[in-house]
């Protein structure tokens, strides 16, 4: 069963610019520890303090595995650093999902299924 991580962020609206940066830099260390970015995304209309951060895993077994990997990665470990400093992210709450229409095609091609 593939999940996805949903991670929503209250943010520092006036440090908007500092949180990009921060999730620009997971768009390089999410993969290489082993998760599946979808995307991190800045308020834009409506509430100026939420983002969100959404990464996909094939099972749970590779969710516990990058989560091992991103404890132990330098980059990622600089990053945690980076907010923390600027304490942009106000608040950081998790939700896991399982994943039901459409993820096997769109995360995981070798488990696709058709819809009829």
């Amino acid at each position: 069963m593939s999940i996805t991580c949903i991670i929503r962020y209250q943010i520092d609206p006036f440090q908007r610019a500092a949180f990009k940066k921060y999730a620009e830099t997971w768009k390089k260390i999410i993969p290489k520890c082993g998760g599946i970015l979808v995307g991190y995304f800045l308020p834009h209309e409506g509430t100026n303090d939420i983002g969100w951060g959404i990464i996909a895993f094939q099972d749970l077994a590779g969710y516990e595995a990058y989560r091992a990997r991103l404890k132990a990665d330098p980059e990622a470990a600089a990053n945690f650093s980076f907010a923390e400093r600027n304490r942009f992210i106000l608040r950081e709450e998790r939700n896991f999902l399982e994943n039901v229409f459409l993820a096997g095609e769109v995360f995981f091609p070798n488990r696709a299924t058709e819809i009829s």
